[in-house]
């Protein structure tokens, strides 16, 4: 018998929009990863981390990367792992 589960999945990016006004382009390509339910969005000063199900995690990035890349020289750098290494908080405290 076999059971199907879907896979777990964490993507880091980095983007780097080659233009001297650099920082709207990034802020946008994340506040709009941050309006999908389906994912969960961290971020830091070096990347942006993605989390959720393999399947809504790259349909959500390349839909999102693709709007990216309308500008032009748009460079992503990414890691995709197939495990959730979202850090949760120990609720046991």
């Amino acid at each position: 018998m076999f059971y199907f589960c879907k896979m777990r999945t964490s993507v880091e990016i980095s983007y780097y929009p080659l233009k001297e006004e650099f920082i709207p382009p990034i802020q946008s390509f994340i506040d709009r990863l941050n309006t999908y339910s389906e994912i969960n969005v961290e971020t830091n000063g070096m990347s942006t981390q993605v989390f959720g199900e393999y399947d809504d995690v790259m349909s959500i990035v390349t839909k999102e990367m693709k709007s990216a890349m309308e500008l032009p020289y748009s460079i992503f750098v990414m890691k995709v792992i197939n495990a959730d290494l979202q850090i949760h908080p120990n609720t046991n405290d």
